[in-house]
């Protein structure tokens, strides 16, 4: 069937048959059109965020905790270049999020007419795809392409700029036919099937000759939904886990196979496992820098298996003996045909002797872990935590017990402060029965909590807690690390945080006292609609243990240098 729509009502529709159900969005003069075409319907809700970078971070979220895609939809000029960061975010991570934004007309592309700018171009490196609709007649096969783009192979944001007179022109919309399978669900890559086999069978000879194993899994066990092919790959060979930052949750922590997050702030025993084991098999995950270190002394023994279902990562940052491309949970599948029954007693033994009990660092105030505890204890587990970028990320990364697949959310690659509190916007909307907490500094808070007014307007229900230690604790702390002790533009004044969140009309507490944590965590997260809770900490806490940047796993900073 066709019908004579306007390019902005088959750009709605086009959206509708995808089966987008919600976009994060600001109106303004370029795609006002579409915006008339969203007035009066129900099919797709549309919230309304307090600036454009909110919209992409909260797009972000939605498509990480529902795995599909997250619509942001912003206007010309600098409604598109405030996208950017949040899209970048998305990029780093692999989180399939669509950019919509209005285009001056086509007559003045090129004539630096109002609000003019090069989205497209800007957004290149950023983006796994983007397009400037032409013609109303390829507005939905563009829209539908950019979708299916965005949730192939490994995922990320696409863009579609749509000029406005396109958003005016009318031609026939056709929809999908019932065998189309349409763009929003997620499409695997199966590799090559021979050259699988012999690498599946060099993977499982190396598990079985190996002394040291480790797995290392990433994001990419998250995206692919491989929970279990993990959980009976380390369970079957006796093999310990070790989870990235973006990684974490996708194995519980509670299993005696665990081991925790490796890198510039993993902790000693994990890094000093990587350091001496034998094999490493990475599954999903980049060997980015603030996993390896120095890459030249990166797990200087062992052999390294990679799995990944982007190609280009395969051998980037560390030399391979096996790499494959896939999905992981269909790679697993098949190696788990193959490998052999072991159970690595004595390897397990050495990593519990690297263990050790670090010093309590935190001398007055608030910890951390008396935080996270009780965080964890008041929601009895069962709750989303996103966290912003800086120190408090870092504890949460530590120190939370996740036990439930993709309950941790945050900005990995990027490091986008102010990430948290609309991201848990989207969270929140992808998963209304259960609480969803946004764990921030009083830095990254500040950037955007003016996503308060949209929670309170659009009735989400996002529990906010704000690490204040007024400074920006993470700069803070290499100032005093590695710039003699001079804090050059770190210490950061906050609002009365209790009086913020009463003029947006949402409870409140301020909490100094270990004693309090509990009780106030309690009520917020009894509390209908959003809630706010400010945690404040011991000025100059830092997070330990440390790896000097470009430094070797082999050498951890366990107190501040002298």
């Amino acid at each position: 069937m066709s019908e004579l729509l306007t390019g902005a009502q088959i750009l709605r529709r086009t959206l509708v048959d995808a089966g987008v159900e919600v976009m994060f969005g600001y109106p303004g003069g370029a795609i006002m059109p579409f915006y008339d075409a969203l007035h009066g319907q129900q099919a797709l809700r549309h919230i309304l965020v307090r600036h454009e970078q909110a919209a992409a971070h909260a797009a972000d979220g939605y498509a990480r905790a529902a795995n599909r895609i997250g619509v942001c939809v912003a206007t010309s000029g600098p409604g598109a270049t405030n996208l950017v960061t949040g899209l970048a975010t998305a990029y780093m991570d692999g989180s399939p999020v669509l950019a919509i934004t209005g285009q001056v007309g086509r007559p003045m592309l090129g004539r630096d007419a109002f609000q003019e700018t090069d989205v497209v171009g800007v957004t290149l490196p950023v983006t796994k795809h983007n397009v400037l609709v032409r013609d109303v007649e390829d507005l939905a096969d563009d829209v539908r392409e950019a979708m299916a783009i965005a949730m192939e192979g490994r995922p990320g944001p696409v863009l579609v700029d749509v000029p406005k007179d396109v958003q005016n022109q009318k031609a026939e919309y056709r929809g999908l036919g019932l065998g189309d399978p349409g763009p929003g669900k997620a499409r695997h890559l199966i590799p090559d099937t021979q050259d699988l086999d012999n690498a599946i069978q060099q993977t499982a000879h190396l598990i079985a000759e190996a002394k040291r194993p480790l797995l290392m899994i990433g994001r990419g066990v998250i995206v692919s939904g491989a929970y279990a092919e993990v959980r009976e790959l380390a369970e079957r060979t006796g093999t310990p886990v070790i989870t990235t930052l973006l990684g974490i949750s996708a194995f519980p922590q509670a299993h005696d196979l665990h081991l925790g997050m490796p890198g510039m702030h993993g902790e000693v025993h994990i890094n000093k496992a990587i350091q001496a084991a034998d094999l490493i098999v990475g599954i999903g995950m980049r060997f980015d820098d603030r996993v390896t270190g120095n890459t030249a002394t990166f797990a200087p023994c062992a052999k390294i298996v990679h799995i990944d279902v982007n190609p280009a990562a395969i051998g980037l940052n560390v030399p391979v003996a096996v790499g494959m491309v896939g999905d992981a949970r269909r790679i697993l599948e098949r190696l788990l045909s193959f490998v052999t029954p072991r159970e690595c007693l004595a390897w397990r033994e050495e990593i519990r002797g690297l263990r050790h009990d670090r010093e309590e660092l935190f001398t007055g105030g608030l910890s951390p872990e008396v935080i996270l505890s009780a965080l964890a204890d008041v929601t009895g587990g069962r709750c989303t935590v996103v966290s912003d970028v800086g120190q408090h990320q870092m504890w949460v990364a530590q120190r939370y017990p996740f036990q439930r697949p993709n309950t941790h959310i945050t900005s990995g690659g990027l490091g986008a402060m102010g990430f948290a509190v609309p991201a848990a916007m989207g969270v929140r909307l992808a998963r209304p029965d259960e609480p969803v907490w946004a764990i921030s500094g009083d830095g990254g808070f500040q950037m955007n909590m003016a996503e308060i007014a949209t929670m309170v307007q659009e009735g989400i229900e996002v529990k906010l807690a704000v690490f204040n230690n007024g400074y920006l604790g993470m700069v803070r702390q290499w100032q005093q690390f590695f710039h003699g002790g001079r804090y050059s533009n770190t210490p950061i004044l906050s609002p009365n945080y209790v009086k913020l969140a009463e003029a947006y009309g949402i409870p409140g507490w301020r909490v100094t006292q270990a004693s309090e944590v509990s009780d106030a965590l309690r009520q917020a997260n009894a509390a209908p609609g959003p809630a706010l809770v400010e945690m404040v900490i011991e000025q100059e806490a830092n997070v330990f243990p440390m790896i000097v940047p470009g430094g070797s796993l082999s050498e951890p900073l366990e107190a501040a240098p002298v």
